[in-house]
């Protein structure tokens, strides 16, 4: 085998097709079936001694839930043209799209509502978030806003959310669980920074830390500070089914919503 064949191999898009499917735990045997494929072609696609066609490679792709930006990577690896767009938001073409977040983030005003990206960066959001910023650093406001920054920093919300604690347990939890899908460099330093910052004062309050008992909330709510009063929420984050858009694939809606009555008409009130 010669130096230059190594090299392809080690590039190619059978290796990297090997790293997915090690990341997702599935066996070639498993992953041939789930594919309707031999085990025997799996092996020689990943070895580099088969070149995979478009269609397969978007097979194993779909077996294997690997993004959509990664999925024209492996393509890009084997030579082919990338399957699906990357249009910025900007864009015209995506005017329809920006309505339908408009009118849904106006929507589920005055509760708060906001849109981000597969960075956890801000695109989108409507009046109802500004309820939950006062006091937030200046730096940590400056575009693009990330919601991990803003959640975990001390100087953002992590002061004035009473349990901190379980909040930020929860979010460095769906942090990794999404590291596990989005395998980029940029994501794992962000993953590391917000994991090292420090707590605030206010999760050594006492009670803070308590676990929900079975007579809480049916979700983990955020409890934060808001003047002399709380705010309790229940988030939910919800992803477009079938995007034919790498930007669209990478966007989810997360809202906001009262857990209890004293919330709901804390923001009705404004």
């Amino acid at each position: 085998m010669t130096a230059a064949t190594s090299t392809v191999n080690a590039t190619g898009v059978g290796p990297k097709l090997r790293r997915w499917r090690e990341r997702r735990r599935v066996s070639q045997l498993d992953l041939a079936i789930s594919a309707d494929v031999s085990a025997r072609h799996i092996s020689f696609v990943e070895t580099g001694r088969s070149r995979p066609s478009e269609e397969m490679i978007l097979r194993l792709a779909e077996q294997l839930d690997v993004p959509m930006r990664d999925r024209n990577a492996l393509l890009l690896a084997a030579g082919y043209a990338p399957a699906y767009p990357e249009t910025s938001l900007d864009a015209p073409a995506m005017a329809p799209l920006r309505e339908i977040l408009d009118q849904l983030l106006f929507g589920y005003e005055p509760y708060p509502a906001l849109v981000f990206d597969a960075g956890y960066d801000i695109v989108a959001a409507n009046n109802g978030i500004a309820s939950l910023l006062d006091g937030v650093a200046e730096h940590l406001l400056q575009p693009p806003i990330n919601t991990m920054r803003l959640a975990l920093h001390p100087e953002g919300l992590a002061g004035r959310i009473i349990n901190f604690e379980q909040v930020r347990r929860h979010l460095l939890d769906r942090f990794a669980r999404h590291l596990d899908t989005w395998q980029w460099d940029h994501l794992r330093a962000l993953y590391d920074e917000v994991r090292r910052y420090p707590l605030p004062a206010s999760a050594a309050e006492p009670g803070a830390a308590e676990p929900a008992g079975p007579d809480s909330a049916f979700a983990l709510p955020l409890r934060i500070r808001q003047g002399a009063g709380e705010l309790s929420l229940i988030s939910a984050v919800a992803t477009f089914n079938t995007p034919l858009d790498v930007t669209v694939s990478e966007l989810a809606i997360e809202t906001f919503l009262p857990a209890d009555p004293q919330t709901a008409k804390a923001l009705r009130e404004g």
